[in-house]
């Protein structure tokens, strides 16, 4: 079971945003995923850029810092630094990113979590009600290669009650040293390796990378009965385990006709499918996402016995018995 950021609330891993599994409608619904403090309002607090701690070692963007002690009393303001200068993609609101990231506090030193140790970046989304509102209004603005360290008062952080299980008191400010990996927005694409498409009995994807919908041509010819997952598009990123979401494009459509149910391309937002939970849903396209590369697009054809079956959801284009066409493009694994 992959574990979870402190920076998120203790939810469910299993509940995040479940597209690609419904009847032709965007599933807008969220994860339930909430700081575990308060919310602030706009507008937004006040930055300083002093005092924070010292980087004694780890220096390096990558690196795993090693952070001394507050000096003296912390700002009662959200204090803000840029360690290092990225030259990336500049970080929006409402942007996912992907960081490594070091968290202590301050009067103790004392870490209370870490990303570098378990070698699994942060990914989640910059947006009110996602993460603590100190990162939100830190890292706003912030280009990616850019190490950023910050300093979180309470108020915007996790609140008068703290985070008791991670030794987190609710007069803690905590320190925080940010590694800016990636950012991804709707206009997201996977950048892979194009592979040849050259079995005429499956459909042929087109390999465009500038986030907008790529074509699908479904061959006018018999399904096939068994499961396909094919790249489209190979990355070169860690392969997906079972136990993981990914953050991907993706659309859906269906074998006979060519007709889209569903999609994120081109709509204005991003999706986080949960494997384990698609395992209930569409299991083919669970299936057919676990082992594929961090950075692809794949095609899986899924049959009707490990798609919806007899059981179509109502009032769209899936069918009883509809073999079901997906392209997904697997921006991250979660």
């Amino acid at each position: 079971m992959r574990r979870r950021s402190l920076l998120l609330a203790a939810v469910p891993a299993g509940l995040v945003t479940l597209a690609g599994c419904g009847d032709g409608k965007s599933d807008s619904s969220k994860a339930g995923v909430s700081p575990s403090g308060s919310v602030s309002a706009a507008p937004p607090p006040k930055t300083v850029d002093a005092p924070l701690p010292a980087i004694t070692a780890g220096t390096k963007f990558g690196e795993k810092p090693v952070v001394a002690k507050g000096p003296g009393e912390p700002s009662k303001n959200l204090a803000v630094k840029t360690v290092i200068a990225g030259s990336g993609r500049t970080v929006g609101e409402n942007y996912f990113i992907r960081a490594d990231y070091l968290g202590q506090i301050w009067d103790t030193g004392k870490v209370f979590d870490n990303s570098y140790d378990r070698k699994q970046p942060l990914v989640m989304q910059l947006a009110q009600g996602s993460l603590i509102d100190g990162w939100r209004y830190a890292l706003a603005g912030k280009k990616v290669g850019s190490r950023i360290e910050i300093a979180v008062p309470p108020n915007l952080g996790y609140g008068p009650s703290g985070y008791p299980k991670a030794g987190i008191k609710g007069d803690d400010t905590l320190v925080f040293v940010v590694d800016l990996l990636e950012v991804y927005d709707s206009k997201s694409s996977v950048k892979g390796k194009p592979v040849a498409q050259s079995d005429p009995a499956l459909p042929t994807v087109a390999t465009n990378t500038d986030g907008m919908v790529p074509k699908v041509t479904v061959p006018r010819t018999a399904p096939p009965k068994k499961l396909v997952s094919t790249y489209v598009l190979e990355g070169d990123g860690p392969e997906v385990t079972a136990e993981q979401a990914v953050l991907c494009q993706f659309q859906g459509l269906v074998w006979d006709g060519g007709k889209t149910f569903q999609r994120t391309y081109g709509s204005g937002r991003l999706s986080q499918i949960s494997i384990a939970r698609m395992q209930q849903v569409v299991k083919g396209l669970a299936e057919g996402l676990t082992g594929k590369k961090v950075g692809s697009r794949v095609l899986v054809v899924v049959p009707p016995d490990l798609g919806y079956g007899d059981t179509p959801p109502g009032g769209g284009v899936v069918k009883k018995g509809s073999t079901l066409v997906y392209t997904v493009d697997i921006l991250a694994a979660m």
